[in-house]
């Protein structure tokens, strides 16, 4: 399990840093839609400010966000983990309203539309139930909220690397593209889901023998320790 944590945690690095900095050099370098389709490029065109803006909140949650995963961050620098933690959530905020803005005027129709948005949704929600948690004190659920926020967050380098999949396969950008706007960001959601699942229940205990009564912190596994991306 620690090989497969640590195989994910460089994955999310390599993709985060790689899809980031592809997003500085097309936006802050290159004319604003100068690497999209072309019957997307008015549309960024005409609104500037909403997709530098969701650019801009995006390419910060994916630099910031797997250091939030590194235990010994946490243990040895818990205010620097507080303060990256309080720019992630700014940056999903920006992007996240931006990126609502931007569904609407995604290419594709009502099913690229939907898509974009209930990912833009949810992200922000997802954010903000991480936030509630952490100020309550209740960390290991904070964590489990993290895990599935940044699993949308994700979704910026999963629908680039299925963008240049169906490219290669010869797929039309008409007809794969509104696909992309779920399942970019669906899939990520059910690992992130299967990562923080709860442990199993122990089986039953066979009749006759009453069980060892276990102490606080084991009775409540799900609420004080998290499977999680952690290094």
């Amino acid at each position: 399990m620690l090989m497969l944590r640590t195989a994910l945690f460089i994955v999310l690095v390599l993709g985060s840093v790689g899809v980031a900095g592809y997003a500085a050099v097309a936006y802050a370098l290159l004319p604003v839609g100068s690497t999209v389709h072309p019957q997307m490029q008015a549309v960024y065109e005409q609104h500037r400010v909403a997709i530098l803006a969701h650019i801009a909140g995006s390419m910060a949650a994916l630099l910031i966000g797997p250091a939030q995963f590194i235990s010994g961050l946490r243990a040895r620098q818990p205010r620097v983990h507080r303060v990256l933690g309080r720019l992630y959530l700014l940056g999903v905020l920006v992007g996240g309203v931006a990126g609502l803005r931007m569904a609407m005027l995604a290419f594709g129709g009502i099913v690229a539309h939907t898509g974009f948005a209930l990912l833009a949704a949810l992200w922000l929600w997802t954010g903000a139930r991480a936030l509630l948690a952490a100020r309550a004190g209740r960390i290991a659920e904070h964590r489990r909220w993290m895990i599935r926020n940044f699993a949308l967050t994700f979704a910026a380098v999963t629908l680039r690397a299925q963008l240049g999949l169906f490219a290669a396969l010869g797929f039309a950008f008409e007809s794969y593209y509104p696909v992309l706007a779920w399942i970019s960001w669906v899939p990520n959601l059910m690992v992130a889901q299967w990562l923080v699942r709860p442990p199993r229940r122990c089986a039953a205990t066979p009749a006759g023998l009453m069980p060892t009564p276990a102490s606080p912190a084991a009775a409540s596994p799900s609420l004080l320790s998290s499977p999680s991306l952690e290094r």
